[in-house]
């Protein structure tokens, strides 16, 4: 895959009138389960990488929960990057940077944006391909420092297998618009951290039928 990512979930945006922030009901649901995530495992300080940051709302939870690390948020969209700019000034932090254009499924991208303590993916390998999941997490290993943790949320299939009938209509849904698309198995992302030298700390199950997978770079 080259080129912008275009996902299938801008339908799930809505953008609020009076300043031009986006706000997606989904990061109000988890942002607190994904603070908490990180908040486990992340180090103290250093360069927190945020992978498709969307609306900023998540970015902007971490920030606040871990003034210790320097966010980057990245989106390739021009929309979100800048509703990532307006959530950061609003949210009056000094940790985060402004919003990057970063398509992380384009090979390369590690040259420009290593030496990363964390780097964090969220809610983003079911909408791209698997040619693209992979190079991705291809990129963000070669993006880490010695010691450094990649993080990545998000549904999955379980030894290929969804695990509700709300992931099964979801998962099929996204196959619909592309086929290439769609719930990745765990098994199958456990495999593309190790064949990329990382080290698995932890395979933990969140709410709402979610993985995250904990990987470090050593």
């Amino acid at each position: 895959m080259t080129g912008k990512l275009t996902l299938p979930d801008t339908q799930s945006l809505a953008e609020q009138s009076e300043d031009g922030r986006l706000y997606a009901p989904s990061a109000a649901r988890n942002k607190g389960h994904i603070c908490d995530l990180v908040a486990a495992y992340a180090p103290t300080g250093g360069k927190a990488l945020e992978i498709a940051s969307g609306t900023g709302e998540h970015v902007c939870a971490l920030a606040h929960r871990l003034p210790g690390l320097q966010w980057q948020p990245s989106d390739p969209d021009p929309g979100r990057r800048r509703s990532i700019d307006l959530h950061a000034k609003a949210a009056g932090l000094d940790n985060i940077a402004p919003a990057i254009d970063l398509d992380a499924a384009t090979p390369g991208w590690s040259r420009t944006h290593g030496g990363q303590d964390l780097i964090l993916l969220v809610n983003l390998l079911h909408l791209i391909p698997e040619k693209s999941a992979k190079t991705l997490i291809a990129e963000a290993a070669q993006a880490l420092a010695p010691g450094g943790l990649f993080i990545v949320y998000g549904p999955f299939l379980r030894d290929g297998e969804t695990t509700s009938d709300g992931d099964a209509k979801f998962d099929a849904s996204l196959r619909a618009q592309d086929p290439d698309i769609g719930y990745k198995d765990d098994w199958d992302v456990i495999d593309w951290l190790q064949e990329n030298w990382l080290e698995m700390v932890q395979v933990v199950e969140m709410p709402a039928n979610n993985l995250a997978f904990v990987a470090r770079r050593p």
